[in-house]
């Protein structure tokens, strides 16, 4: 976890904007235009990177998102991607969550449903949570801590509702003892015996074993409670039912959603959620491109998907609206991976040759170059993770300034026993662009060397299904593999884990492309995540990456970098790092 500091620049930010507002009252008189002018005041370059762009409380108005990609799902327990963890605070709740703030103020945890963060004791083995007063669903009945349980017991049955993140099935039932509520013979489905509920409001955990990173796990949507007779199993994603500020009244997969306030929500049980709109929409185009002029037309205020303005757009928006634009890191890696599952690919030598031939300047512009794109990464540790180094450059890339080393390359082929290079496939989401022009830039440079690559252009709304499935991999001959990744929480458990350690292989919702499984590697995050000295930890992680790069089932392209649009509509617009640079989207609202 990053050290929580107050931003003197976001403090002095918040004294311009009550200036400026109270110039305005005077001179106009009105809180509408007192408001309006505040709004005003915030918007330039970068204003919600590290301070808050457009400081209100002022509640109204229609909060309109767009997007080029659905979530993989908007169920808690299933979803996967980081803005879907991001908006769904809009309709869930957590025992834990991060703190409302700017920058790494963000990284902070808070208490949510819970009073106050863990009573913990038996050698960081046992967490304690007393549940708030006046926590409700949307119905108006108590959230009790049966409901989180039953949540969190969700994640279990990866057979009905696969997909989201399995740290908390890892850490609590590390011999998968359980076999998820839907196969539970308890009458009451809560046989998960390392939680227990002895009343309505209070909630226990007991760990097998000490993980220092076990609440940044219960700030995850995955920790969310769950009704029990509102679930819906694997349907539930289309309408989750609502103990968040929000409830969504309408949602078309691919097409939109809709949500309005939830007449059952207590706001003074909350102190994290603004819930300033009256109401939220979501409009899911195809054309990102479309999507980026309809953005700069005032349409929309934010693209939810936060993967930054297009190439085509670029230019027009940083010459005609730079005011509106925050440039700032994500914490994803943008990434190439080999599944050794499908030959070549088994050979580590036709793994290496793929890695020194690629051109990683080629593939940084294809990205949008070093301001939109990102600085291109030796390693796939990001910088800001205990254990990341810079300067570790096992192959060469920053010391050959990005170009292909053709001559390694050949010599890899050789040793792998084609000489004279093969044929393979390149898998990637057909609703993003540069993604597609990343495997464009690839195919070209593996050309040099014999490399024959095909370009697949997948739904990437079926991600999970897809490249998350391993059987559906292999029969596809998916050789390489374009995606991208940003920590679960800042450590290299939150980040490597889901991406590298064998006990992590899933069947469905697979993110563990390569299915490296080395007992090295896996042995090393149970030592790391045993320390709870966290530099010592780093010490450890430091040695996981190393081993990574040895395996070399990862071609990591840059340390990511977006141009994200900002509507002057928007107040209360700061970036995260706590959801790898997106706006926190709880604390949004609008100017009408």
């Amino acid at each position: 976890m990053t050290t929580h500091r107050t931003s003197k620049r976001r403090l002095a930010a918040g004294t311009a904007v009550v200036l400026a507002a109270m110039l305005t009252a005077t001179a106009c008189g009105g809180a509408e235009k007192k408001d309006d002018k505040a709004a005003a005041s915030g918007s330039g370059f970068n204003a919600g990177i590290d301070k808050v762009a457009n400081a209100s409380d002022k509640k109204g108005g229609e909060l309109k998102f767009v997007g080029t990609q659905d979530a993989d799902s908007w169920d808690p327990q299933r979803g996967y991607y980081g803005f879907m963890w991001d908006f769904s605070r809009y309709y869930t709740r957590q025992l834990i969550s991060f703190k409302p703030g700017p920058g790494k103020e963000s990284t902070e945890l808070v208490p949510d449903l819970a009073t106050a963060k863990a009573e913990i004791s038996d050698g960081g083995k046992t967490y304690k949570y007393t549940l708030k007063d006046n926590v409700t669903w949307e119905d108006g009945s108590p959230v009790t801590a049966q409901d989180v349980k039953y949540g969190i017991e969700r994640t279990w049955a990866q057979d009905v509702i696969s997909g989201g993140p399995v740290y908390l099935q890892q850490v609590l039932d590390p011999k998968a003892e359980y076999p998820g509520p839907y196969k539970d013979t308890a009458p009451d489905k809560l046989g998960l015996k390392a939680i227990e509920t002895p009343d309505a409001k209070t909630i226990i955990f007991k760990l097998p074993t000490p993980n220092g990173d076990f609440e940044q796990m219960l700030a995850m949507p995955a920790a969310s409670p769950v009704k029990q007779d509102k679930d819906t199993a694997a349907k539930y994603g289309l309408k989750p039912f609502s103990n968040g500020p929000y409830k969504i009244d309408s949602y078309e997969p691919n097409k939109s959603m809709k949500l309005s306030r939830n007449e059952n929500y207590k706001p003074e049980s909350d102190t994290i959620r603004k819930a300033l709109p009256d109401t939220i929409s979501v409009t899911f185009m195809a054309n990102a491109d479309d999507m980026d002029k309809r953005l700069m037309n005032g349409e929309f205020d934010l693209d939810i998907n936060a993967t930054g303005i297009g190439q085509a757009a670029r230019a027009t928006a940083l010459k005609d609206h730079k005011g509106n634009l925050d440039n700032g890191q994500t914490g994803f890696i943008r990434y190439a991976v080999m599944p050794q599952t499908v030959a070549p690919f088994d050979n580590i030598e036709c793994r290496k040759a793929v890695i020194y031939a690629a051109d990683k300047k080629s593939l940084q512009t294809a990205r949008g170059g070093p301001q939109a794109g990102g600085d291109i990464a030796p390693n796939m540790l990001p910088l800001g993770i205990k254990g990341s180094d810079a300067k570790y450059d096992p192959y060469e890339v920053l010391k050959n300034d990005g170009k292909p080393n053709l001559e390694k390359a050949k010599e890899a082929l050789k040793a792998c026993g084609k000489e004279t290079g093969f044929k393979t496939t390149i898998a990637v989401r057909n609703n993003k662009p540069v993604e597609v022009a990343t495997a464009v830039s690839l195919q070209n440079a593996l050309k040099q060397v014999g490399i024959e690559a095909d370009v697949d252009q997948f739904d990437g709304a079926q991600t999970s299904g897809i490249i998350g499935s391993p059987k559906v991999v292999k029969e596809k001959g998916y050789g390489i593999i374009i995606m991208g990744w940003g920590a679960d929480f800042p450590t290299g458990q939150g980040f490597s884990q889901p991406l590298v350690d064998g006990r992590f292989i899933l069947q469905s919702g697979n993110n563990n492309f390569s299915e490296l499984n080395d007992p090295a590697i896996n042995s090393l995050f149970d030592q790391a995540i045993a320390e709870t000295d966290p530099t010592k930890a780093g010490d450890i992680y430091k040695q996981m990456n190393q081993k990574v790069s040895e395996a070399a089932v990862y071609l990591p392209f840059v340390y990511d970098k977006t141009i994200t649009w900002r509507s002057s509509r928007l107040t209360n617009a700061y970036t995260t790092d706590a959801y790898n640079g997106r706006y926190d989207y709880a604390s949004l609202g609008v100017v009408k």
